[in-house]
């Protein structure tokens, strides 16, 4: 009788498990997964209608009175293939410290193209470089346009501007942006635009529109309403914020940012912090900076936390810069906080 009743309490047990791992277990793991997946990436909605009214996703974004957020990239073709399905609005290339190697832009910016289109339906985010150009004055700026002209020519969306310390460099760095076709403000406040043909071609494949349309929608925008390239400059030293009301009033920039680590090594701050607490000065030449663009009617670019996304947001905050640790969720905060209907 023993080894029968052995027998019974190991068929009961089997039993047991049997029933946890078809029933109790499924259940468990289909309750875990949306918390796993939610600490990923905030995910678009694969059923969304949306249909993209422009080129530049950021453009659209702010025009719709959305904050924009962004991711950093140095990369090849295929990191930009990777990047195509990115949570960013806008890819901020770097060059301003690395090697200028355009040819490598170009590829990032294919890459973008073979892995997209993104979950909002863009066909690539948008993505302004960052190029080793200091706007110090008006001869320095003369000397880089050559790299904003190889840049634009690689199909990018934007570029911005480092030491914006001129009116004069600030000027002269949209006019380097723009086509000699594109009027507004030239003579009052802007000098003609200094593309050429040429430099239409691959780009406009980029952008995935004939070179007559890029001809037309490769300006800046809010000075151009129909635009597709926004630019930036960074009022990130003390002798920049001198001038500042000058150079972001220039018509053409749709952003501008005080740069707190720069700004910081300007009044001689070493630690290299963007979030609090940070010096007096620093904090006041931000103040000073957003309250410029408010009164320019441009977007601000400054620093958040995921404890501060919301009330940064209310001061003005509308190109979102993210810690690197929760950045997601930070982001995803974000995005729910203003109520966003634009697929991420």
């Amino acid at each position: 009788m023993k080894p029968l009743a052995r027998d019974v309490r190991s068929n009961f047990m089997n039993a047991i498990s049997t029933l946890i791992r078809r029933s109790v277990l499924p259940v468990l793991l289909a309750l875990s997964v949306p918390v796993c997946m939610a600490a990923e990436a905030p995910k678009a909605d694969s059923t969304s209608a949306y249909k993209p009214k422009r080129i530049n996703k950021a453009i659209e974004l702010l025009e719709q009175g959305q904050p924009i957020y962004y991711a950093g990239s140095r990369g090849g073709y295929s990191e930009g293939k990777a990047m195509a399905q990115t949570w960013a609005d806008v890819i901020l290339y770097g060059l301003e410290h690395d090697p200028v190697d355009l040819a490598k832009l170009r590829e990032f910016m294919q890459g973008l193209v073979d892995g997209g289109p993104t979950p909002s339906g863009h066909r690539t985010p948008a993505v302004i470089v960052n190029l080793p150009i200091l706007g110090t004055d008006l001869e320095t700026m003369k000397g880089g346009t050559w790299m904003i002209q190889q840049a634009l020519a690689a199909g990018v969306h934007g570029v911005h501007l480092n030491r914006a310390r001129s009116p004069e460099a600030v000027r002269l760095f949209v006019a380097a942006c723009r086509y000699p076709i594109h009027q507004q403000a030239v003579g009052k406040g802007l000098e003609e635009g200094l593309r050429g043909m040429g430099s239409q071609g691959y780009p406009s494949q980029i952008w995935g529109i004939s070179s007559k349309e890029y001809f037309e929608r490769a300006d800046v925008w809010p000075l151009n309403p129909e635009g597709e390239l926004l630019l930036g400059i960074k009022i990130e030293d003390r002798h920049a914020l001198k001038n500042a009301k000058k150079s972001i009033m220039v018509p053409g920039i749709g952003f501008a940012e005080s740069g707190p680590r720069d700004m910081g090594l300007s009044y001689g701050y070493t630690e290299g912090r963007a979030d609090p607490p940070l010096p007096e000065e620093v904090v006041s030449a931000s103040a000073r900076v957003l309250q410029l663009c408010k009164l320019a009617r441009i977007a601000y670019l400054d620093n958040v936390l995921y404890d501060t996304v919301e009330s940064r947001i209310d001061e003005g905050i509308r190109v979102v810069a993210v810690p690197n640790e929760n950045t997601l969720m930070t982001v995803e905060r974000g995005r729910r906080y203003t109520k966003r209907q634009m697929p991420w």
